[in-house]
């Protein structure tokens, strides 16, 4: 290169935007266009394939020579002052390329300068002057040599604002791009900013940005300036996307990295720290625990466990999650009672007095609860039925769980199993989950601190099932004797002894609790209470209680006998007495009121001032309602508060013999009127009726409070005695009640809960009850007290029936 040749081209050096495949440095002379014009066109046209690299006029280029066919053209060219064209290889890898290796457009180029470089390698400073289309070549030997047609650049006739915009946008998005780039040198920036000629400007950033050489290519071969700028906006807008994106990739790497470096660097300060004050508080909560844990009397299999899980806890980062979860893992073992037991006290004549005490009456239950404990005492262990005591709602089921607990001198828990519908509340979740814990039965065997604790399963018919699991499935493990001596946990994972826990189950029905449950249970029915029970059950323990509630002398309130058996009558109807629990704490509230107000008050409560302090009575005593009327009879029912009476009525009045059922009745019971009509109906002659009565006279029975449904098989007897009696007209016994099943060939079978509608029809003020010969075993087991002043028959036949509750005295207009 000449000193006149310098002169006239100035230069920027900037280093790579180009791709690193290609070894230049991009210079570009800011001239003007007539220094893109070859003027001088020899004929045949040497060229040099270029590797890797797009050349575009106005650009100077160093490329390195290698091959001996471009060394001798290179040499040549220069020594003749002249021109050659450079254009680029389809495949960088061919080493002698062809007509079909090349592209069809190319490069007009003026050598600048041959510069032998250090290493032995030649490079070549060339400058682009004109583009032209390849159309054929003449000779390959000694370097090839084509003939050409050259292209020229179509600029706008004048700077339109589009195509100024256009060169603006291709400048900002270049100056942007090279900031982001690390590669990119000062000068780059100063040299897009400095270029002047539209031309040259758009062909420096093209010949310098990151993209492939085929695209550079394109961007060659538009002959349009203001399409080769627009397509280049495109791609730099999309290496600036993906430049935003690696930055943004790389700042967050950055940050996590700094983020582990600082926390790294901190926990190294506070274990120095820690060590200065005398040892890390980790390290001492580990042997703290390991501590704990020589005095658990657990099996070899748990010990090893416990260690394993420390060993794992100690080499992992305080501050991570999962060592908060193995902590608590660890712990729970540590707190659970392994093996640790409390000291029974097997004195009957203690637990006799302790049953005696907490609850009235209840004797066959509490003597069916102390024949289990002295087994219990007698075999020293708990591999017997587990008890299930089933009654309606407030009869001391509960409670009584907590007597034995207290007789026994052993630890209480009661787990209410009412809604309970996942099986991972019985078993647990495993402890890999977040917030994993243990089931319910490990977690109260925790609370209770001893590993044979009195254990209330309470409300164990409300179990439910869903998508979660069976809880009641789970429930047969925990309740079979043979088999919770390895209760299996999830949390846990490890087996604990569960059969030196004392389980006492409650359900106030037997119908939701499944076969396989009910058979691992013993079952003991709590009935409900005499209205004398309750009278001594409001005095001894009820008032005693609210007063002490609600903190109120026993002297500022007096209560009599009479009183207790008026607030139950009138403002309860219950077999328990948890709705006269609750009439008595609100006597006593209104009593608190008039102490803390300091007002006057009467200090005995009788009948006549009960109204001011529980309002109007809430119900009427049931009463027997006389035998005036044919068809009405007066049968027994059972609910789940209890037994009570129900009458049946019958009617006939002149149709076609249709049967009319009315009171709410259930698909069974409808069933036994409809048998009780066929009976009757077949057994005619027998009741001196006349088989036309049927043909001409509508029957109609209906059951009282019919808002209330009603079902079940126990009304047999009563309403076929009351079509009996209208349609012989023959008067119903007094104060006579019945209950029982019957079937189409007059049998009478027996029904269940005899004892609580016995203390309805005491209630009630019957004297004589009609039961099947079957329920005769269930009359027997009754304590005398509850069928004193009562007289009961026993029958097989619906025949019986009818001779005894039929009289043959006829009712006038009936």
């Amino acid at each position: 290169m000449t000193d006149r040749n310098l002169k006239t081209n100035k230069g920027f050096i900037f280093t790579g935007l180009g791709s690193d495949d290609s070894d230049f440095i991009p210079i570009i002379a800011d001239g003007g266009d007539e220094e893109l014009v070859v003027n001088n066109m020899p004929e045949m046209l040497p060229i040099l394939p270029l590797r890797n690299t797009v050349l575009f006029p106005g650009v100077v280029l160093p490329i390195q020579v290698g091959r001996h066919k471009s060394l001798k053209l290179v040499r040549d060219v220069y020594k003749s002052d002249g021109v050659l064209g450079t254009i680029s290889q389809l495949d960088p890898d061919v080493d002698e390329p062809g007509l079909n290796d090349f592209y069809s457009v190319g490069t007009i180029a003026k050598i600048l300068k041959i510069l032998e470089m250090p290493d032995g390698t030649t490079t070549v400073i060339i400058q682009g002057k004109q583009r032209y289309k390849l159309l054929e070549i003449f000779t390959e030997e000694p370097y090839h040599k084509a003939r050409v047609l050259p292209l020229t650049d179509a600029q706008p006739m004048d700077r339109s604002p589009e195509f100024e915009a256009i060169v603006e946008s291709l400048k900002d998005i270049a100056i942007k791009l090279a900031k982001h780039s690390t590669n990119v040198s000062p000068e780059a920036t100063f040299a897009v900013r400095n270029i002047e000629n539209p031309a040259f400007l758009i062909n420096f950033i093209c010949s310098n940005a990151d993209i492939k050489v085929g695209e550079k290519q394109g961007l060659l071969e538009l002959d349009s300036l203001r399409e080769r700028g627009i397509q280049a906006i495109s791609y730099l807008v999309r290496e600036l996307q993906v430049a935003d994106l690696k930055r943004d990739i790389q700042s967050k790497v950055k940050t996590d990295m700094d983020q582990q470096q600082r926390e790294y660097l901190l926990n190294q300060q506070i274990k120095t720290i820690q060590d200065e004050l005398g040892g890390n508080p980790i390290e001492k909560e580990i042997e703290e625990l390991k501590e704990k844990a020589k005095a658990k009397k657990w099996s070899k299999e748990v010990g090893d466990i416990f260690i394993r899980e420390v060993d794992k806890m100690f080499r992992l980062n305080p501050a991570s999650g999962e060592y908060s979860i193995q902590l608590t893992y660890v712990q729970t073992l540590l707190d659970l009672p392994w093996n640790e037991y409390s000291d029974d006290n097997f004195d009957m004549k203690h637990a006799g007095q302790v049953l005696e005490e907490d609850h009235y009456g209840l004797e066959l239950v509490k003597e069916r609860i102390l024949e289990h404990l002295a087994v219990l005492k007698l075999k020293n262990d708990m591999k017997s039925p587990i008890i299930c005591l089933y009654g309606p709602p407030g009869v001391g089921k509960t409670s009584l769980g907590r007597s034995v607990a207290r007789a026994l001198n052993r630890n209480f828990i009661r787990m209410s199993l009412g809604g309970l519908h996942d099986e991972a509340e019985i078993r647990g979740h495993r402890k890999t989950y977040i917030g994993a814990m243990p089931g319910r039965i490990i977690q109260n065997i925790r609370k209770a601190k001893t590993a044979n604790p009195v254990f209330i399963l309470d409300e164990i018919d409300k179990v439910s099932s869903d998508f979660h699991g069976d809880p009641a499935s789970a429930l047969l493990e925990v309740l079979d004797p043979e088999q919770n001596s390895e209760f299996h946990d999830n949390y846990l994972d490890v087996e604990f002894d569960l059969s030196k826990v004392m389980f006492i189950a409650t359900a106030n029905t037997l119908n939701n609790i499944s076969q396989p449950l009910r058979d691992r249970m013993e079952l003991i029915e709590v009935s409900g209470y005499l209205v004398e029970e309750k009278v001594e059950i409001a005095r001894r323990h009820l008032m005693p209680k609210q007063l002490k509630n609600h903190g109120i002398d026993d002297s500022a309130l007096i209560v009599g006998k009479g009183v207790f058996e008026y607030i139950i009558e009138k403002y309860t109807r219950e077999s328990g007495v948890r709705e006269l629990d609750k009439q008595l704490a609100k006597l006593v509230r209104r009593v608190a009121r008039h102490v803390a107000f300091e007002e006057e008050y009467q200090k005995e409560i009788g009948i006549e001032n009960l109204e001011t302090y529980l309002g109007i009575p809430k119900y009427i005593k049931e009463k027997y309602q006389g035998n005036d009327f044919t068809g009405v009879v007066t049968g027994l029912a059972w609910t789940a508060v209890g037994g009570e009476i129900l009458y049946v009525e019958s009617s006939l009045s002149k149709g076609k013999g249709n049967l009319t059922l009315t009171g709410n009745l259930g698909d069974v019971m409808k069933e036994s009127a409809i048998l009780a009509l066929e009976y009757i109906k077949s057994h005619a002659a027998e009741l001196h009726i006349d088989p036309e009565v049927f043909e001409h006279w509508n029957v109609h029975v209906h059951v009282p409070e019919g808002a209330i449904p009603k079902d079940g098989p126990s009304a047999g007897v009563t309403m076929v005695t009351s079509l009996a009696s209208s349609f012989t007209k023959r008067k119903v016994k007094n104060e006579l009640a019945m209950t029982g099943e019957i079937t189409l060939r007059g049998k009478v079978l027996p029904v269940g809960g005899i004892k609580e509608k016995i203390l309805a029809a005491k209630r009630a003020g019957i004297k004589e009850i009609i039961l099947s010969e079957d329920n005769r075993k269930d009359i027997d087991e009754i304590k005398e007290a509850y069928i004193k002043g009562l007289e009961f028959h026993f029958v097989k036949t619906i025949n019986e029936v009818l001779d005894i509750a039929l009289l043959y005295s006829e009712i006038k207009d009936s």
